[in-house]
């Protein structure tokens, strides 16, 4: 696959390994704006974590000297005085109590802090959602992005600035070392720096290696959770049953995982064997200071507490490199991951132009004038040369074969697209130019793959309204319009009733149900000039989609109400009919004129009628 391999592609120059750290400045902002006292606790505690080994040491060495003079007092006046022994040992017990308190309480700072910031980062990342256009959402990169986002992103930063702490603690730690080592030899000190060096270049290469493996399975992950999403959830249940589908996406989830499982065991080996034989480097040179100090001491040019404090500050030392240097890989390592971050959060979304809330030609109604419009990364155009006018108090039908764009044209009027060419009015006024908020609360819609949200009953209709999400007596106006005030009264919590199968109590709908509860939370929107039925009723028999359709023209006598269906029995009660082929008007008129015309609707017509026959 050569994801990890080790191509020049691949291979970061110096350079660009430190332009990496760039996101470091970031994360501490982040972190700061998140909770500033607990930031500037972590820092204050960070310093004392970092002073008070060197002093633990010291005072080991005072009280090796100081049981060492004492016994040689001992043999010359023959009293023992234990004072300064218990002195120096008091204070180190003091020190290392000291350090007990420091290092719980960085670790209740680290922990309070962390469920603060995994809040505020998946509340930017939800925020920047909210913000997307629709393409964003049928771009299966986008979704890689905002999968990687999520993954790693809400403890990247912590862990980051976290990292940087350690970095400043062990440096701390390792300056006062230098300073003890100094005292026996500058050469002490070159090689407690050095020796971490190797290992250090290792983590950091393999550290790139694993962000770059992170990036490519994002897709195979997304991959893995539809198939857990699919065997785990009560809307696929029925079918993975009756088809016996499970066996064989079981079978595809192993594959994923195996395929995955066998890039990450051979990046962890790697890993793991380059970590262990350049570590034995660390260990060759501990053990050749330690036969050093050894010796100094044999040869009576440094004490035994010296030596005791020494041996301790080489080993405490050389913890301190590989810990600042391990730091500084993960540091690196953390600012990979919140490139991923920032590169969701930076996506650029259009700036809304538009600002007025009413048109130039009140009543006027929509027009489409010569609209085409292309998918993002499509060749062909899902609309093209549209050219229509919905007048108010108009019905108005569409119709077409799967494909044909019925459905683009209704997020065309809804702005959840723009045309690539060609322009929609609204009143006189192009769409673009309306304030995207006032635009759609003047158009009522309710598509065929509507939501079913496990929510209450009332707060599924209230949907429809945000501003009258809780406003039950809206609820029950609502309902009583999209005919699904009968079914509701009869639930034993009425409104408060709740929805679906997710949460306990819940209560399942039958299809036609669900459809006038949509068809309820369109009519949430009482100032809507147009109401759009996008097959919502397919659930439905073709009896019942008539009464519908028939009820939302009595209650949109003065608006305008757009029907699409594929059962002309209802389509037929529309005042005007367009017949769309391949994105463009191929017919329109009346029932009677396209029946008449013996056209593309007549055959389609004729072709239905004959089954009822």
């Amino acid at each position: 696959m050569g994801v990890v391999s080790d191509s020049p592609a691949q291979r970061r120059s110096p350079r660009q390994f430190f332009e990496v750290f760039r996101y470091s400045g970031r994360a501490v902002s982040l972190v700061w704006s998140t909770s500033p006292p607990l930031l500037v606790a972590m820092g204050v505690l960070t310093l004392l974590g970092g002073v008070l080994p060197a002093g633990m040491a010291y005072v080991g060495k005072l009280i090796v000297d100081a049981v060492v003079l004492g016994i040689e007092q001992r043999h010359v006046t023959g009293v023992v005085i234990t004072d300064e022994v218990l002195q120096w040992v008091g204070l180190e017990a003091g020190l290392v109590i000291g350090m007990a308190a420091v290092q719980r309480t960085l670790s209740a700072c680290l922990s309070l802090l962390r469920a603060q910031l995994g809040h505020r980062v998946n509340v930017m990342i939800l925020d920047q959602a909210l913000t997307l256009d629709l393409s964003h959402f049928e771009d299966s990169e986008f979704y890689d992005k905002l999968t990687r986002a999520r993954r790693e992103a809400s403890s990247r930063p912590l862990a980051l600035v976290q990292k940087t702490f350690g970095v400043l603690q062990n440096g701390i730690s390792l300056s006062s070392y230098a300073v003890l080592l100094w005292q026996l030899s500058p050469w002490a000190v070159l090689v407690l720096v050095v020796a971490g060096l190797p290992a250090f270049i290792a983590e950091a290469k393999f550290s790139g290696d694993a962000f770059r493996l992170f990036r490519w399975k994002s897709p195979e992950t997304r991959k893995q959770a539809y198939l857990e999403m699919v065997l785990g959830r009560e809307d696929f249940a029925k079918e993975v049953k009756l088809f016996g589908l499970g066996p064989r996406l079981l079978d595809n989830y192993r594959a994923i995982f195996e395929n995955i499982y066998a890039e990450d065991r051979r990046l962890t080996l790697r890993r793991t064997i380059w970590g262990f034989g350049l570590g034995l480097l660390g260990t060759a040179a501990f053990y050749g200071a330690y036969a050093w100090i050894g010796v100094e001491a044999v040869s009576g040019t440094i004490t035994l507490g010296e030596m005791t404090m020494y041996l301790l500050l080489f080993k405490q030392g050389q913890s301190a490199v590989a810990a600042s240097l391990s730091s500084i890989g993960g540091m690196y390592e953390d600012n990979l991951y919140l490139s991923n971050l920032y590169e969701y959060l930076e996506q650029p979304v259009a700036a809304s132009q538009g600002h007025a809330t009413q048109g130039e030609i009140p009543g006027d109604g929509v027009r489409f004038e010569d609209v085409s419009f292309t998918y993002p990364g499509a060749d062909t155009p899902a609309v093209e040369g549209v050219t229509l006018h919905l007048r108010p108090g108009q019905a108005l039908a569409l119709v077409g074969e799967n494909g044909s764009g019925k459905t683009t044209l209704i997020k065309l009027l809804t702005r959840l697209y723009l045309p690539t060419t060609g322009r929609i009015c609204i009143d006189g006024l192009d769409i673009r130019k309306w304030d995207e908020a006032a635009l759609r609360r003047r158009v009522g819609v309710i598509f065929q793959d509507f939501a079913r949200y496990q929510l209450r009953v009332g707060e599924n209709v209230g949907a429809g309204d945000v501003d009258a999400f809780e406003d039950e007596e809206r609820w029950a106006v609502a309902a009583r319009a999209g005919m699904a005030e009968a079914f509701i009264e009869q639930m034993p919590q009425r409104y408060q009733t709740q929805l679906g199968r997710w949460f306990k109590g819940g209560r399942e709908l039958s299809g036609g149900q669900w459809q006038k509860i949509a068809l309820s939370r369109a009519f949430m929107r009482s100032g809507a000039d147009v109401l759009v039925l996008d097959e919502p009723t397919a659930a439905m028999d073709a009896e019942a989609e008539a009464q519908v359709f028939e009820h939302v023209r009595a209650l949109s006598r003065d608006k305008i109400a757009v029907l699409i269906s594929h059962r002309f029995s209802t389509v037929r009660m529309a005042d005007h009919i367009v017949v769309l082929d391949q994105g463009r008007v191929a017919e329109e008129g009346s029932h009677e004129e396209l029946v008449r015309e013996g056209g593309r609707y007549a055959r389609l017509f004729e072709l239905q009628a004959a089954g009822y026959r």
